[in-house]
């Protein structure tokens, strides 16, 4: 069986180091890897639209803010396609027939829906499109074949619910759709990257994100302005490592050798942590190093990305062209799944065959 990757983002806004340490990073990491058949890269507009249904410009305006983000990463078109949801319109088709393979109150006990209609004070009055949103994700994983499905562990209620989908239309109609693989983060400070104010998660809206696209200048600031130790009133202090956002985000991007080259007063993050608790160490230091660590990280995407601005047609055919080849798969799969379903009328001959042996005897 191919291996085959299924992944993507909500074109919401620029995307920003949480995306990044929680699936871009590992996404080139993993097409490099030539483990992998076929790797799709969804822009979820169409998901989107659930709770921005009112606001459809800001969905169309960050298509391409997202795209960029994609190649300034390290995404190789050449590797993977990039496409945008709500061009594969087989997508569509296929979450309308899961539909009837799932109840409703299934869908309500999903944790992942409770959790995300709690924060958008969906609860008295929910739309159905957000509601039906775990079969639209079925559908999307279903529909290339999928077998690993890169996730953080929020996110595995949404792929235990799309294998119970593949397994419901397999014995109902035939073996068609394949069982996808939820594949998570390697390193377990990267599955949820904190705001830069402490908050457990980076969100545009509360403004404490850093951006992919955000100037030196930028990220110096918002390091320099980030949630440490509250009680850490003086260098002599002694330090808290919990809930200190700026060690939570060298634990993320940090290696040994950035200590040699910014650093040599320690060896290794370790050494700085066992200082900082002894007390001795001020949060300046630390936040120094840090804008050098992501410094480091984030030119090389910062320079790709000013050389794909000055080809916006080039990044527009890319995802034209990575949208084609997700419309034939799709197509594929779909035209199987009708074919199990017995509603592929005028694909298969026999059918008229039996309608003529029936009315012409």
């Amino acid at each position: 069986m191919a291996k085959i990757i299924l992944t993507g983002d909500r074109p919401t806004g620029r995307l920003h180091l949480g995306h990044y340490v929680g699936s871009l990073r590992r996404r080139v990491e993993l097409q490099n890897s030539g483990e992998f058949d076929k790797i799709f890269i969804m822009i979820a507009d169409a998901q989107a639209l659930t709770d921005n249904f009112d606001n459809p410009g800001k969905i169309r305006d960050n298509i391409i803010e997202v795209a960029l983000d994609y190649l300034s990463a390290g995404l190789d078109p050449e590797k993977v396609n990039i496409f945008i949801q709500s061009e594969v319109t087989e997508l569509t088709e296929l979450t309308f027939y899961y539909m009837n393979l799932v109840t409703l109150s299934r869908l309500e006990r999903n944790p992942t829906v409770k959790t995300e209609i709690q924060l958008r004070n969906f609860e008295t009055s929910i739309p159905v499109g957000f509601l039906n949103y775990p079969i639209s994700q079925a559908s999307d994983i279903t529909a290339f074949k999928a077998t690993t499905v890169p996730v953080g562990e929020d996110q595995l209620p949404m792929i235990e619910q799309a294998r119970e989908i593949v397994r419901k239309f397999n014995s109902t109609y035939g073996e068609v759709l394949v069982e996808p693989d939820a594949l998570l983060p390697n390193n377990s400070v990267c599955s949820r990257l904190p705001g830069t104010d402490g908050k457990a998660k980076m969100s545009k809206s509360l403004g404490n994100c850093i951006y992919l696209s955000d100037t030196s200048e930028e990220v110096s600031k918002k390091v320099m302005s980030m949630f440490t130790d509250p009680n850490h009133l003086k260098v002599s202090d002694p330090g808290s490592l919990e809930g200190n956002t700026v060690f939570t985000y060298l634990d993320a991007f940090c290696k040994d050798e950035h200590f040699e080259k910014y650093c040599p007063d320690y060896k290794n993050l370790q050494e700085m942590k066992d200082h900082y608790q002894r007390g001795g160490l001020g949060d300046v230091k630390v936040k120094r190093l840090l804008i050098n660590v992501l410094e480091d990280e984030l030119a090389p995407i910062r320079a790709r990305r000013a050389e794909y601005e000055k080809d916006i047609k080039g990044v527009y055919d890319i995802l034209k062209k990575g949208t084609e080849a997700a419309q034939k798969e799709a197509a594929q799969t779909l035209s199987e799944v009708k074919a199990a379903m017995k509603i592929n009328y005028f694909d298969d001959p026999s059918l008229l065959e039996a309608w003529e042996k029936k009315f012409n005897k």
